[in-house]
């Protein structure tokens, strides 16, 4: 079975792995880490952590390795999945699965950990870069009972608050769900930014409504200052952002749950990222609104 959490492995520094590094080793984490650009580990390795040689020398020296990747590509990429080495890097091993896949995806990823002799924990996050980098996330756990009780305190110098959600694929349905309002959340802000700019509604002044009502949360206060300055520098991208709005629709329609307004909103990210805007903030989602505006322009 798994060993004890001893030196933890990170693959995957990109825009939100960085973040949750830097704060594990500030925690006093020992941390082993690796990315597939290099350079990307610079800073934790600046902070104290040591770089792996690549992924197997990661597994090799560590019990524990949390991932962070971009997609289930890129994890069965790095893992070695379908491959005789899966099974050598993953045994006596317990893998944390830290992104945003479709629970298929991920039932069955666990399923293939533990035939290889490994454990298998997923432990999605909810927030973007800025609570990310204050440790201040929400996560959500599946797994075990042992396997989550052991990950458990591991988070703590990433999350405000964890949630077990039981067996695996719990989590990601919960994330999903979560996402769910998030996605529709910030897309009817940000309709409601191009209808009021187009009606001649004084942004300033409807920023600070918005703010002082009942409606304001985070999340609105940050998306609608984004909006208003035109600032679309990413905390969650719109790329990022297009993929779960699909897996929320996915998940929706694989329940016969008629959810048409997600499906509306994953349609509008298609448009913003295929615009050119993938690499923008969530935020940006407003352009897809001010072409739609100029199509219908006779």
């Amino acid at each position: 079975m798994t060993q004890p959490v001893g030196t933890i492995g990170f693959i995957g520094t990109g825009h939100m792995g960085l973040p949750l590094a830097r704060n594990l080793l500030r925690a006093g984490i020992a941390l082993r880490v690796w990315n597939r650009t290099a350079e990307k580990c610079e800073e934790l390795v600046q902070l104290g952590a040591s770089r792996a040689a690549s992924a197997a020398a990661l597994f090799r020296g560590c019990d524990t390795v949390f991932v962070m990747l971009l997609n289930e590509a890129a994890l069965d990429a790095v893992l070695a999945r379908g491959t005789a080495g899966f099974a050598a890097l993953l045994s006596g091993k317990t893998l944390v699965q830290l992104g945003t896949t479709s629970p298929d995806y991920s039932a069955a990823l666990a399923g293939d950990v533990r035939a290889a002799g490994g454990a298998y924990v997923e432990a999605p996050v909810s927030g973007s870069r800025v609570p990310a980098e204050q440790g201040q996330l929400v996560c959500m756990l599946a797994g075990d009972e042992a396997d989550m009780a052991r990950i458990q305190p591991l988070l703590a110098p990433l999350c405000a608050r964890v949630f077990r959600c039981g067996a695996v694929p719990g989590a990601l349905r919960m994330k999903l769900a979560v996402n769910h309002f998030l996605i529709g959340l910030v897309t009817v802000l940000a309709e409601t930014v191009h209808a009021a700019r187009a009606a001649g509604v004084d942004l300033a002044t409807l920023r600070q409504v918005l703010d002082a009502g009942p409606m304001a949360s985070a999340v609105s206060r940050g998306k609608l200052e984004k909006l208003v300055r035109g600032d679309f520098s990413a905390q969650a991208a719109i790329r990022d952002v297009r993929t779960i709005a699909h897996l929320v629709s996915a998940q929706c329609a694989a329940a016969a749950a008629e959810a048409p307004l997600i499906g509306h909103c994953a349609a509008l990210y298609r448009q913003a990222e295929a615009a050119g805007h993938g690499d923008c903030d969530m935020s940006a989602v407003i352009h897809a609104f001010a072409a739609a505006a100029r199509d219908a322009t006779p």
